[in-house]
């Protein structure tokens, strides 16, 4: 058993391209850690760094408190998940799985012991003796990772290990993974770009991109109280709406285009920083489901016109759109601390609402909004605009 810290990891390539700058993470004893963010955000870069697969630039990678910077892979006491399972096609399952072990030269019958083992966790004791090609997707990956569990590492690295498999699988393995990983008990670190894996199956879940963290947390706390503008539009599918307002002069109401919703006061005092915006711009971020067509009250409404409706059985997305300004991502929101040029003349917006609504698109829709949970953004920083978490 170990922890996995990194200490300003940093990856720096010869064409000068910053992949992983200064990365602070550490991943608990057995703890299940995510990595997540857009392609090309250094995820994988990272989880190289850790392997030893890739070289370090700067900082440290720690397994407990060896520093293993300059160790080969197989020194580092870890083993690996990749998407491709990376396995014989000429041998058994079983040969596969113990393949590793045979190499170091674990005698036979310890062997067969430990396969025996990994098998009965996995599922795969009645396929012991077919070859890969016999077996379905998520088949071949549990033998990966049985491979995996039969060395009993300190680390597991896995980097997308269900990227290959359907959707109706991708969930059965999610499942499957997160029983494996709290019966072995052992530090891992998971790389994904499916924020669905990362909410479901992450203690916590840490939030790249272009190589910087953004921030790490809880999967409900990441959701619910998103630290910037990138965070808030990352997590979340749909992901949150989000608007340039502008604050009254007492701070007691926000301003979206031409429609006005009063900030409850229990929002102010959880928030007392919106008060340095009084009378100036500033981002609002309203998550879908906490817009409804259900007891509308003044002053926590939202009008606008229904431009498609999205059945998927138990709820209905509404598209729609008002007259306010939207905020797309954080690489937009420094226009709009310059001054810049509107992005857009009406937002668009999305809400999920229950299935069981007869609304139609081109009609006009009035949102009850959860006030509550509004979110703020400054619009010169993009960082969210409040001073503690809810206790």
């Amino acid at each position: 058993m170990a922890t996995v810290t990194l200490e300003k990891l940093t990856k720096v390539y010869p064409n000068g391209t910053t992949a992983v700058s200064d990365l602070d993470l550490t991943v608990a004893d057995g703890e299940f850690m995510v990595l997540i963010g857009p392609s090309g955000c250094g995820k994988t870069t990272a989880l190289r760094m850790v392997a030893g697969l890739e070289k370090i630039t700067g900082g440290h990678v720690r397994i407990d408190d060896r520093i293993v910077n300059d160790l080969p892979p197989k020194a580092r006491d870890i083993a690996m998940v990749f998407q491709n399972y990376a396995l014989y096609p000429q041998m058994t399952v079983a040969d596969n799985i113990g393949f590793g072990l045979k190499v170091r030269k674990v005698p036979k019958a310890a062997i067969r012991d430990k396969v025996e083992a990994a098998s009965q966790v996995l599922g795969l004791h009645e396929h012991l003796d077919q070859k890969p090609a016999q077996l379905s997707g998520g088949q071949r990956q549990r033998v990966a990772m049985g491979r995996a569990i039969v060395r009993e590492p300190a680390v597991f690295l896995m980097d997308e290990p269900l990227s290959n498999l359907d959707a109706k699988l991708r969930v059965q393995m999610r499942a499957e993974i997160s029983e494996v990983q709290r019966h072995v008990g052992v530090a891992t670190l998971y790389v994904t770009h499916d924020q669905t894996e990362a909410m479901t199956m992450g203690d916590r879940v840490a939030v790249l991109r272009s190589g910087v963290l953004q921030q790490c947390d809880r999967p409900q706390s990441l959701y619910d109280y998103p630290d910037n503008l990138f965070v808030a539009g990352f997590i979340g599918s749909p992901s949150m709406n989000l608007y340039e307002g502008e604050l009254s002069p007492d701070a007691h109401a926000v301003r979206l285009g031409g429609q006005t919703l009063i900030i409850p006061p229990s929002v102010q005092e959880a928030r007392p920083r919106i008060g340095e915006f009084r009378d100036q711009k500033l981002i609002v971020g309203i998550r879908p489901e906490h817009l409804t067509l259900e007891n509308p009250l003044e002053g926590a409404t939202l009008s606008g016109e229904v431009q498609i409706v999205e059945a998927l059985g138990s709820e209905l997305m509404i598209h729609f759109h008002i007259d306010a300004t939207p905020v797309h991502s954080d690489e937009e929101f420094s226009d709009l601390a310059s001054g810049g040029a509107p992005l857009a003349t009406h937002a668009a917006g999305i809400a999920r609402v229950q299935s069981r609504s007869q609304i139609r698109a081109g009609e006009v829709a009035t949102f009850a909004v959860e006030t509550e949970w509004l979110h703020f953004f400054d619009p010169a920083t993009g960082t969210a605009v409040r001073d503690r978490l809810p206790d």
